[in-house]
């Protein structure tokens, strides 16, 4: 079908931009072409930014993306992130979890994210400051990025497609990724 050529040549393109394989997509639309369409839909949700600055919204994608994945969509996530202006050092430290080298935007974004991904009561705490700080929509916005962080990287497992870790780079330089102790 037509629309199935143009959504392999659409994640080609995407694949080439950001360096990522998309086997996985690939192989869902293979499976289940009606499966995918309806993906599609997430994979637009993937874009939603309203409402916080860059800076928050990639390192709650960061935090999350870290939560299921060992390097690729992390990757991925770093190169959007850098495309969109958020300063190396600062995806360094979210990678990391070095709080105290990230702003308070990235700071309380991240807090908020490991709180979500680790089901602890304490991200209500962060809710009320990301409310307080950027309004319901902030909340929205990144709760929107840490559900969807999380489910690119199950779909690929989920595929079987999760087989590869390495470190993720940034520039020519190894970043380490710190999970949160469980």
């Amino acid at each position: 079908m037509m629309w199935s050529w143009l959504a392999r040549k659409a994640l080609n393109r995407w694949g080439r931009r950001y360096g990522y394989d998309v086997s996985y997509i690939h192989a869902l639309l293979s499976a289940s072409p009606r499966g995918f369409r309806r993906f599609s839909r997430i994979m637009a949700v993937a874009g939603h930014s309203d409402g916080v600055p860059a800076e928050a919204l990639y390192a709650a994608k960061l935090v999350a993306a870290i939560s299921e994945d060992c390097g690729p969509c992390t990757e991925v996530v770093v190169r959007m992130a850098q495309e969109a202006g958020v300063d190396d050092d600062q995806i360094s430290a979210v990678l990391e979890r070095r709080f105290e080298d990230m702003t308070a935007t990235a700071a309380l974004a991240a807090r908020f994210a490991e709180g979500i991904v680790a089901h602890d009561p304490a991200a209500d705490e962060c809710r009320d400051a990301v409310r307080s700080r950027w309004g319901d929509e902030g909340v929205a916005t990144l709760a929107l990025a840490i559900a969807i962080g999380r489910v690119f990287p199950m779909l690929k497992a989920g595929m079987g497609f999760a087989r590869e870790c390495r470190p993720v780079e940034i520039g020519n330089r190894r970043v380490p990724v710190t999970r949160r102790a469980a």
